[in-house]
């Protein structure tokens, strides 16, 4: 046999790879105890920090409230709560796997521990954060506490050609899908939370028993608490992030306008 038939063999038995190939992603990924790695990459996102640790077997990404770290140092996180094909849009990037945790140790140290916005779900590794002390109405502001704002429900009138949050609720299975408008009041606001921000509105609709129904909206919009917003988007239902960010019903990446 030539020689030029036994490469001809060997190339079909084994194919060569071709250029550009790109390794598979692995196809098991931890999701208990912790990983340590050496950081490679790292970027800060809004209140977020992101490294990439290399492990010595892979390069996983990992993510947690802003903490100070630089390449070559050593991270150690908890391999909880892997959230796959990760899209942020604060940095524009798609991840493939990223690690969400609530403490990162660096070099050893215990980072610093870092506290959630009020309101929002707890992250693994992270203790809920107990709710901010709140000044009664007309209270004076204290020294680093601004006043209330006010959440009021009352005077607060429908969207013209919209619902009010009891009918949104009521007519939720046939609304799925559909343009929905509703105004209401900012009752909680977190900024920048999974590159969205996430407020829950009131409109005062419904018994008295139940004048805790709210309607929670992501946004790329600016509020504040207290503010009077016209909200229009798509209503969802069952919709389910992850962390806990589990909703009956809600507005997913509403157009939201301050009106006061």
């Amino acid at each position: 046999m030539n020689m030029k038939r036994l490469l001809l063999i060997a190339c079909l038995v084994v194919p060569l790879p071709f250029a550009g190939a790109q390794p598979a992603a692995p196809a098991v990924f931890a999701t208990e105890g912790n990983l340590t790695g050496k950081v490679v990459e790292t970027m800060d996102a809004s209140s977020y920090t992101y490294v990439l640790a290399d492990t010595g077997t892979n390069k996983v990404w990992a993510a947690s409230t802003r903490f100070a770290v630089k390449v070559g140092d050593t991270v150690t996180f908890a391999a909880g709560d892997p959230m796959q094909n990760y899209h942020s849009k604060t940095l524009n990037r798609d991840f493939a796997l990223v690690y969400f945790t609530g403490s990162i140790s660096v070099n050893g140290a215990a980072s610093p521990e870092a506290a959630l916005p009020p309101g929002h779900p707890p992250v693994a590794g992270m203790p809920a954060q107990a709710p901010p002390q709140v000044l009664p109405p007309g209270h004076p502001p204290l020294a680093g506490q601004t006043a209330t704002p006010d959440l009021s429900l009352t005077g607060i009138k429908p969207a013209a050609g919209g619902k009010t949050i009891q009918q949104i609720f009521a007519a939720a299975p046939s609304l799925a899908g559909k343009p929905v408008t509703v105004r209401g009041r900012v009752v909680k606001y977190n900024a920048m939370i999974l590159g969205k921000n996430w407020l829950h509105i009131r409109d005062g609709s419904g018994s008295p028993a139940k004048n805790d129904l709210d309607l929670a909206v992501t946004t790329t919009s600016p509020a504040k608490l207290g503010d009077i917003v016209l909200v229009t988007g798509i209503l969802s239902t069952n919709k389910d992030f992850g962390y806990n960010y589990k909703f009956d019903v809600m507005m997913d990446g509403a157009q939201v306008v301050v009106e006061k």
